[in-house]
């Protein structure tokens, strides 16, 4: 899929959007040759620092491996399903892990929200720089959670696939067609009730 391609995808929304959050999609082609230059990467990560938090607590940690190195191939072997197929093309995989209970012991509640919105700004950033970003929610977090010494207190929530996007051809059935079809949501009015 050309970059012309990936642009034509985007979102036909019933009210005006940033272009940068109509055109954000999340493919599983990635281009396998092309890296992530520090800046971007730190951009992305930047965007996540600064995303809101519930009393400014910031219950996020983030696993951040470069394709060929060991932390990488580590993520690569503990994800799940189709996710074994393409998500090793990517030029970064991050491990999102949320802080679920502080240093005292106390329950974080709204740690798992506050990382997605981590995640979130993260993503949207680096769309916006030209990267491509894939959120994944099948890989084994046990696993993950012990492999990086996370202990109890940080639980993988997500891996989220970062990089250039590259060839939906180089992709097996039925990823590749599932990478060109249309993209669809719920209608607007039956997700939000609207008051006034």
């Amino acid at each position: 899929m050309s970059i012309a391609e990936a642009a034509a995808r985007a979102a036909d929304t019933s009210a005006p959007l940033l272009p940068t959050l109509a055109e954000r999609w999340s493919p599983r082609a990635f281009d396998p040759t092309i890296e992530v230059d520090d800046v971007t990467l730190r951009s992305a990560l930047e965007a996540a620092r600064w995303s809101p938090s519930a009393a400014n607590t910031q219950p996020w940690r983030f696993i951040v491996a470069r394709r060929g190195t060991a932390a990488f191939d580590t993520i690569v072997a503990n994800l799940a399903g189709f996710n074994t197929v393409w998500a090793g093309s990517a030029a970064v995989l991050i491990v999102a892990a949320a802080e679920v209970v502080d240093e005292q012991g106390a329950e974080r509640r709204w740690a798992t929200y506050d990382l997605g919105q981590a995640v979130a700004h993260l993503t949207i950033q680096a769309h916006h720089d030209g990267l491509h970003a894939h959120q994944m929610g099948g890989f084994d977090a046990a696993a993950l959670q012990e492999a990086f010494g996370l202990g109890e207190r940080f639980v993988p929530v997500s891996v989220t696939a970062l990089g250039v996007l590259g060839d939906a051809e180089s992709l097996p059935e039925p990823l590749r067609t599932r990478e060109a079809a249309p993209r669809t949501r719920r209608p607007l009015d039956e997700i939000a009730e609207l008051h006034g």
